[in-house]
């Protein structure tokens, strides 16, 4: 619960999640601060876990990963050694980019970013369904992206 955050610090995390390069003197110009002002409560909301990291945001089409696509995987067995042997997968395969637990009929969704739709069956084909943790596959291709990720509510 984010008890600790006044307007001040929630505009502050708006500002980031926008932007997360502005300068510690363009965040105080928009807040009516002073820099060293804004530079505490930044390093406080670090501290303190609101803030977890700073990155880049890439254009995948720019890359070449013209495919993207989520998957959802159906456990064969819903063993602590089947999860932490398909956990290990998803962290060591650079093109899923992203893996949440679910509840419901499939037990992971993963999103994935692939140069084509060959790309996309060799994972699907060579290297989820092989899996001895994996009974089924399901996969949904992307057609367009009509929100991106947006920044969280605060």
């Amino acid at each position: 619960m984010a008890v600790n955050l006044d307007s001040m610090d929630r505009t502050l995390l708006r500002l980031l999640q926008q932007d997360g390069r502005l300068t510690a003197q363009e965040l105080a110009d928009r807040l009516h601060l002073s820099p060293s002002q804004v530079g505490r409560r930044r390093q406080r909301l670090e501290a303190e876990g609101y803030i977890d990291t700073y990155r880049a945001s890439l254009d995948p089409k720019r890359l070449g990963l013209t495919v993207e696509a989520f998957i959802r995987i159906v456990m064969a067995t819903h063993t602590a050694e089947n999860a932490t042997d398909f956990l290990r997968l998803t962290r060591a395969r650079e093109e899923i980019t992203g893996a949440w637990t679910l509840t419901g009929e499939a037990d992971y969704l993963l999103r994935v970013y692939t140069v084509d739709l060959a790309a996309l069956n060799r994972l699907v084909q060579d290297v989820l369904l092989p899996h001895p943790a994996v009974s089924r596959v399901h996969s949904q291709i992307v057609m367009e992206r009509v929100k991106p990720d947006a920044p969280l509510p605060v």
